[in-house]
């Protein structure tokens, strides 16, 4: 598909602050080594429907027999609880869902219409600001993330060395390693100025289809600039590295040309059978359940573990800082804090810690508006999925604390999130970070 390139890890020349020259630079950046995919047609989801299925238990085998190998269908969440299985199913082809509904009902199952034109959704989650609207943003704030909108790549990288440039003392970006096609990876590093102080690793967009993750992140650092006291005295008492984006050119794919798209841009494949997906790729438990061996399924684990790039990164770095002791990966969807084991339904020996810290995570979220979040291990919560960064965190690395938190909501709009809900979601994100930063100082 695309040829690779791995890049060496470099510190980025943000001291010498964001100029124009920069932000063409960065423009430039976002759209290196992707210039087939240009040409791509934009998949259209119109007269898609997302269903919400639900049946007891005992017809779980049943319904999801009606959804395996079937290529009209997506299936975006599935879970079980109290007895009941809870499945939100994509059918793509218009012309496919009452076939599918009526067989889920055969199966024994209840269905729902949740979404009933999934490209108006899309069509209505992100409002375009003008070239004008962005310009002053510019000029005042000297960036253009604004958390109303979905940004773009460019626009994340470009606030991140505004950090760096602005507040050379606290922030510093490093680049990690580059994507399959060539994007950087750009960790943010903000100092807490004592040496030897406990660090935090933050994660976001390792599914290229989960834009409030990103966003939650982003919004985050802009907390830590603007309003350090929402972390406590916890959150500037420890370091922070923080990576906005994993997976760049999955994406910028989502932006372009597939709204819905998982993985990231890698593999041999073409069309929906290219890609890998970055969270079943990382070395712990790599290959088991939940995790495929078919290029064109969206779970497809790779040719072998950290086969990726962005991955192998990641696993570098966070290798190389002993000081991490907690790992937070944001995804969306489903209001979920998740820890280990996810690779099946077990759980470590200090599960009840974890616990403990998750249900204090969800308590700070509701506090503050977030709504209900589910605590649990990730295997026993949802289904077991191997080959995650939580389990290679937890497993490979030792970290004492590490966490899965699906973002909002629980499925009314499901990935396709109204822009309108970045702010407090991104809330959502701040109070479950000041929470895991208060137990690692008192390790």
């Amino acid at each position: 598909m695309t040829s690779r390139c791995w890049a060496a890890a470099e510190v980025s020349g943000a001291a010498d602050g964001v100029s124009a020259a920069t932000w063409a630079g960065l423009a430039q950046e976002a759209a290196a080594g992707a210039e087939a995919e240009a040409a791509l047609p934009r998949v259209s989801y119109s007269g898609a429907q997302l269903l919400r299925v639900t049946a007891p238990a005992d017809a779980a085998d049943n319904v999801r027999v009606v959804l395996r190998d079937n290529e009209d269908v997506m299936v975006w969440s599935d879970a079980q609880a109290n007895g009941t299985v809870s499945l939100d199913v994509l059918v793509k082809r218009p012309g496919a869902a009452e076939a599918t509904r009526r067989r889920l009902l055969e199966a024994g199952a209840a269905v729902e219409v949740a979404v009933d034109d999934l490209q108006r959704a899309i069509d209505e989650e992100n409002p375009p600001m003008s070239d004008e609207d962005l310009d002053d943003l510019m000029g005042r704030n000297g960036h253009r993330m604004e958390w109303q909108s979905y940004h773009r790549l460019a626009d994340i990288h470009q606030f991140l060395d505004f950090l760096a440039a602005t507040y050379p003392q606290r922030f510093s970006v490093q680049t990690i390693g580059s994507s399959v096609q060539g994007r950087p990876l750009k960790v943010v590093r903000v100092s807490s100025g004592k040496p030897g102080a406990p660090a935090i690793w933050v994660d976001g967009g390792i599914h290229a289809r989960e834009w409030i993750s990103p966003a939650s992140v982003t919004y985050f650092l802009n907390t830590l600039v603007d309003q350090p006291e929402a972390l406590g005295a916890a959150g500037s008492s420890v370091d922070w590295f923080v990576l906005p984006v994993v997976n760049p050119d999955g994406y910028e794919f989502s932006h372009s040309s597939d709204r819905l798209w998982r993985k990231n841009r890698g593999g041999s494949g073409s069309g929906r059978c290219a890609g890998i997906d970055l969270n079943r790729n990382f070395g712990y438990r790599w290959g088991g359940q939940g995790a495929s061996r078919r290029p064109c399924d969206e779970t497809y684990a790779g040719p072998s573990k950290f086969s990726e790039p962005e991955t192998s990164a990641i696993r570098n770095f966070v290798s190389a800082n002993r000081n991490i002791k907690a790992y937070v990966s944001f995804h969306s969807y489903g209001q979920y804090v998740l820890y280990p084991w996810g690779y099946a339904a077990v759980v470590p020996p200090d599960h009840e810690e974890l616990k403990r810290v998750g249900q204090r995570i969800a308590s700070a979220i509701a506090r503050g508006g977030g709504g209900s979040y589910t605590v649990g291990p990730a295997g026993a919560t949802l289904y077991p999925a191997s080959g995650g960064s939580d389990d290679w965190a937890k497993g490979s690395q030792g970290i004492k604390y590490a966490y899965t938190v699906e973002l909002r909501d629980r499925g009314r709009h499901g990935f396709v999130l109204p822009a309108q809900y970045i702010v407090p979601t991104g809330r959502d994100a701040v109070a479950a970070l000041a929470v895991v930063a208060e137990a690692v100082t008192k390790l």
